[in-house]
């Protein structure tokens, strides 16, 4: 069945659905099956990453589907090991390679990793692998406000998407804050956080015993009012389609509030700092 999912509109012209499908540990055939699985129940953004491990599974889920590639977007990510320039078009071929692609809808640079000092020349790849096709939109993933800058300065070209971590326990208010002033969209990893706090968690428990639905469509529907896009996942066919069921309810100003007041400056859930950390 075919679901009626918002889009929204980026800064280059290219619209994205405001949830999709996140791939990571969906390998082998049940990772295919589990692709396929998403894109029946109505995704139509699906997320993997060369370090995911997965692009060819993910290829494979897509044919499995039944579903046209011009109805989909598919994004990847680029590796920290290949932010020159000659690796990064490398790389990028690659993944198309394997997942068996002639395109990626949205491309981005995995993590900036600062102490290497390539992002800028990473950057440039993907502006060039634009010009010439391969991709049709590019941003980055858990880049900073100071990375943010710099590229742009730098380049001319701003991102189109920053993928982050972003959920209830961090919330990243003034990293969004900056995305808005430079026409960024907000793209958000780990959006339910950890299953085990998030589901004990009796604030989050409350308001969505009180709109009938679960925990995750509560968080699921608070990034959407946030204006983030998400990108849960799962390989149950049930939890799949539960967690596309965001709209048909919305959160009121004040529980938008009391979710807001769940963020804590410590709250990442990985202790992966963008300054510092480093994703080979």
């Amino acid at each position: 069945m075919e679901r009626a999912i918002p889009e929204v509109t980026l800064n280059d012209g290219t619209n994205l659905p405001v949830t999709g499908l996140g791939t990571y540990g969906l390998w082998g055939n049940a990772g295919a099956n589990a692709v396929a699985s998403g894109i029946n129940a109505g995704y139509r953004l699906i997320d993997t990453a060369y370090n995911y491990e997965n692009e060819g599974a993910v290829g494979e889920g897509i044919r499995r589907s039944g579903v046209s590639r011009e109805n989909l977007w598919v994004t990847s990510k680029l590796p920290g090991r290949y932010h020159t320039y000659d690796k990064a078009m490398v790389a990028i071929q690659e993944s198309l390679y394997r997942s068996n692609l002639d395109y990626f809808d949205l491309y981005l640079i995995h993590w900036p990793l600062p102490n290497e000092d390539l992002y800028v020349e990473a950057w440039q790849a993907l502006i060039d692998a634009k010009k010439w096709g391969l991709v049709r939109s590019i941003g980055v993933s858990n880049f900073l406000p100071e990375h943010l800058e710099r590229i742009i300065l730098e380049t001319g070209v701003t991102p189109s998407l920053n993928q982050v971590e972003l959920h209830p326990f961090f919330n990243q208010e003034a990293q969004r804050s900056m995305h808005e002033e430079l026409n960024i969209q907000t793209q958000s990893w780990s959006p339910i956080a950890k299953a085990a706090a998030i589901m004990t968690n009796e604030t989050i428990s409350q308001i969505a015993a009180n709109h009938h639905k679960t925990i995750a469509q509560v968080v699921l529907r608070w990034q959407y009012q946030i204006g983030s896009i998400s990108i849960p996942r799962s390989t149950s066919p049930q939890r799949q389609r539960e967690n596309l069921e965001i709209f048909n309810f919305s959160l009121s100003d004040a529980e938008m509030s009391v979710i807001a007041g769940l963020s804590r400056p410590n709250g990442r859930l990985f202790d992966m700092d963008p300054a510092t950390h480093e994703e080979f």
